[in-house]
């Protein structure tokens, strides 16, 4: 049991953050199953059904401006950037439920504002809606599914290193899980949230994922958190962010509402629990939530489970 002084310090520490609407002098465009990054000092919202710009927000300046368009569309994925550049890997084309893995890593530059086609990411190991996050100059990309909404949940772990070129193969996650978003707390990857999207049995949102599972790059090892841990209310196509030394997730779609989720929860590796953070103004899914300046932003995304009404609102965390 939680001593009252445990209790008034999550309570006064809930206080002392809060989501507030931006409202910039511009917005960006409407989309949804799109990603969000940050890249020397600005955002780039990326992706979406449908070819769309990339759209950079200056903080400075407080606008969204329209880049270069993205080279096919891009969709169900999770931006990372690497050297001030922004990677597309473990994302979809192609139209519900058959979506179908993008065959290569593509590049945005934002300095140059142009896109590139990177390395081929090997056939046997293509898939979307996957997480993706870097760690010590190398990418990763973990779980997904193979064929849009419709079958192949894959658990898989791969790295890549950009030096060399090479793919690596590390060991599977203790389950398959789609609609995710990972981040990287310490040196222990989290993978909370997601599902296993079955269309070809109607079982799109229902089939919630509860274990939190953590790859351990110190022993190289997948671990489930204990039960007691799972997280506390299961959602996909939620954002997940490393903010503080804990891992926030945000957002996202379940069976159990119509209206995407407002919840946003952090769980502390240092307390190994879950606490409630002040709720999202806006519920959504389908997009990304970045960290940038002590702050975390969320732009896009769908108003209610499935795809629409999409959103260009964006909102920050402060504390």
């Amino acid at each position: 049991m939680l001593s009252l002084a445990t209790i008034l310090v999550c309570f006064n520490s809930a206080l002392a953050q809060s989501w507030q609407a931006a409202e910039p002098l511009s917005l960006p465009t409407q989309r949804h199953e799109c990603a969000l990054a940050a890249a020397d000092g600005k955002l780039y919202l990326l992706g979406g059904r449908g070819v769309k710009a990339v759209e950079e927000y200056n903080p400075k300046q407080d606008t969204w401006t329209k880049k270069a368009v993205t080279p096919l569309e891009m969709s169900h994925f999770q931006a990372i950037t690497y050297k001030n550049e922004i990677y597309v890997l473990g994302a979809f084309t192609g139209p519900y439920p058959h979506e179908t893995p993008i065959p290569d890593v593509y590049i945005y530059n934002p300095a140059r504002d142009e896109w590139r086609k990177g390395p081929e990411i090997p056939a046997d190991r293509r898939r979307g809606a996957a997480g993706a996050f870097v760690r010590n100059d190398k990418i990763y990309m973990v779980a997904g599914i193979k064929d849009g909404h419709w079958d192949g949940h894959v658990a898989w772990l791969d790295e890549y290193d950009p030096k060399t070129g090479q793919w690596k193969q590390l060991p599977d996650a203790p389950r398959p899980r789609d609609h995710v978003s990972v981040a990287l707390v310490g040196n222990k990857l989290y993978a909370a949230g997601g599902r296993l999207s079955t269309a070809k049995t109607k079982n799109v949102f229902n089939l919630t994922i509860p274990e939190v599972d953590v790859y351990d790059f110190n022993s190289n090892t997948w671990t489930t958190l204990d039960e007691d841990q799972n997280i506390p209310t299961q959602r996909a196509g939620n954002m997940a962010v490393a903010y503080n030394g804990k891992l926030l997730i945000l957002g996202g779609e379940s069976a159990s509402q119509e209206t995407a989720h407002r919840e946003v929860e952090a769980y502390s590796p240092k307390a190994d629990r879950w606490e409630k953070l002040p709720m999202l103004t806006q519920g959504r899914h389908g997009t990304g939530a970045v960290t940038m300046g002590g702050k975390v932003y969320v732009v896009a995304g769908s108003a209610n489970r499935g795809g629409g009404p999409e959103l260009n609102a964006m909102e920050i965390l402060t504390k």
